[in-house]
């Protein structure tokens, strides 16, 4: 596999990651923070908004992973790395929103 082909499917994993929590709330009924929310990423979307945002964030590594799917002798690098963009990507995301939740940032 080609080196971009990993960055990718670190990529992938983030995106795959960030989906759930907006999706998640959004098809819940809550208003939960987007980017598009003002200020950015700490005040509330409205749910719609959180279940586009999350869905369009499915989508992209979706594709990310038909067209850069780990198979071969990389395959394991691959999918290590998809789960480690989404393990990285949650982490920061649980940082991020708790501090959002205590009213601290």
């Amino acid at each position: 596999m080609a080196w971009y082909s990993y960055v990718l499917d670190l990529l992938a994993g983030a995106f795959l990651a960030n989906g759930v929590p907006h999706f998640v709330q959004g098809i819940s009924g809550n208003p939960f923070q987007s980017p598009f929310a003002k200020p950015p990423g700490i005040g509330e979307s409205p749910a719609e908004v959180n279940v586009a945002w999350g869905f369009a964030n499915f989508m992209a590594g979706g594709l990310l992973l038909h067209f850069f799917w780990p198979v071969g002798p990389g395959a394991a690098i691959g999918w290590s790395l998809v789960a480690l963009g989404g393990f990285l990507l949650s982490m920061q995301m649980a940082s991020h929103f708790s501090k959002v939740r205590a009213k601290k940032v």
